[in-house]
């Protein structure tokens, strides 16, 4: 799924609680555990969110190879009937052919 700002926020800050509002933070855990956490800068987060959807680009070939292959049990029927190089030149190397990895 395309990252949004909570993706972001939360790479930036796993642990901490966080409420948004439209695409802005509206509340900040300040509990005493995480009260030396900041809340981080919108140039932050957009930074981050850009980080994000370049790394979600980038792996366009993997979410288009995904609904191709066939189901695993019968990749593993498929290996047990005709052993591992027949699965992978038969069944895996077409998907892959057909969506490289850039």
């Amino acid at each position: 799924m395309k990252p949004t700002i909570i993706d972001a926020i939360s790479a930036l800050h796993p642990t901490v609680n966080f409420s948004i509002d439209n695409d802005k933070i509206v509340a900040w855990d300040i509990s005493e555990i995480k009260k030396n956490i900041p809340e981080p800068k919108q140039a932050d987060i957009d930074a981050k969110l850009v980080e994000l959807q370049e790394e979600y680009d980038a792996n366009k070939y993997q979410r288009d190879r995904e609904p191709e292959y066939p189901s695993m049990e019968d990749q593993l029927d498929y290996i047990y009937h005709n052993g591992i190089a027949k699965w992978k030149s038969d069944m895996i190397k077409p998907v892959k052919d057909a969506h490289p990895k850039p």
